[in-house]
């Protein structure tokens, strides 16, 4: 009976061994036997169930972080919508005449002077027009704080906006920003497609023999190298003829002659420097 008592009692010694060990195995991660038991995963302790572990997938990809930037010199790429502003109509305070015989329509413009002396009858518009890179007519927005200037001597040096002719865009806050709809052509219209395109001075009181002219566009300013010089067109001694395109139809300088001379029977003349947002940034050229 001492025998199996004492038998007894080292069968509960050892049983008690063996709970406590897996007591503290399931409390420790300690192994019985040196062996994991199979609900402690080394993986687990690796990542903190209480701090949110950031999916990469979640971030901006390579190529968003660089869209805004995806020039080749790092800078955003210039872009502005037309300006879509229409013609004056009969009525409107900007609207000035129509030619009885279809030949013409005129519109108020408040850089238009005469001059003091009125020397005769010679008249004319020196105009700029800025494009889109879509070819549309816009205001500058895009191209703050930048001026073209156009040299225009001695001939001119008596108009207030003239000698340089300087532009600052934008011209947003000016009257009449876009005075003249000098392209395209419409069945509606004796002159233009009805959609303002060019801020232009005017001129009169000219002799009727005298000469009008005008230097190279110089571009400078905050957004000088956005701003291209496509060319120029110019048209002298009859009406303005709209049927042209301000960039297929501008030539160089040199081959719009940088002037023109009055002669009897035309003693009017217009030359539009054309202007273009440039696609890739490059420097003015002109």
């Amino acid at each position: 009976m001492q025998r199996s008592g004492l038998a007894l009692g080292g069968l509960a010694a050892v049983a008690g061994i063996i709970i406590g060990a897996v007591v503290l195995s399931s409390v420790f991660g300690i192994g019985f036997g040196g062996d994991l038991l199979a609900d402690d995963d080394p993986g687990d302790d690796s990542a903190p169930t209480d701090v949110d572990a950031s999916d990469p997938g979640d971030g901006p990809s390579s190529n968003e972080s660089d869209s805004a930037t995806n020039e080749s010199d790092g800078t955003p790429a210039i872009s502005e919508p037309a300006a879509n502003i229409p013609v004056p109509e009969e009525g409107d305070p900007y609207f000035e005449a129509r030619d009885p015989d279809g030949e013409w329509v005129s519109y108020v413009n408040p850089r238009d002077e005469y001059r003091e002396p009125y020397l005769g009858a010679g008249s004319g518009k020196l105009c700029m027009t800025l494009l889109n890179a879509d070819g549309e007519p816009i205001v500058g927005e895009s191209v703050p704080n930048t001026t073209v200037t156009v040299p225009t001597g001695e001939s001119l040096s008596w108009h207030s906006l003239a000698d340089p002719f300087a532009v600052e865009f934008p011209v947003s806050d000016e009257r009449q920003p876009l005075d003249a709809d000098q392209f395209g052509t419409s069945s509606s219209l004796a002159q233009g497609d009805g959609v303002m395109d060019s801020h232009c001075i005017e001129f009169h009181g000219l002799p009727e023999d005298g000469t009008i002219s005008y230097g190279e566009a110089e571009v400078t300013g905050d957004y000088a190298d956005a701003i291209d010089v496509v060319g120029y067109i110019q048209q002298a001694n009859d009406n303005w003829d709209t049927d042209v395109d301000p960039i297929e139809d501008a030539v160089s300088y040199e081959e719009a002659g940088g002037a023109w001379t009055y002669e009897p029977g035309g003693s009017h003349g217009q030359a539009v420097i054309v202007l273009q947002l440039s696609p890739d940034g490059a420097e003015a050229s002109g």
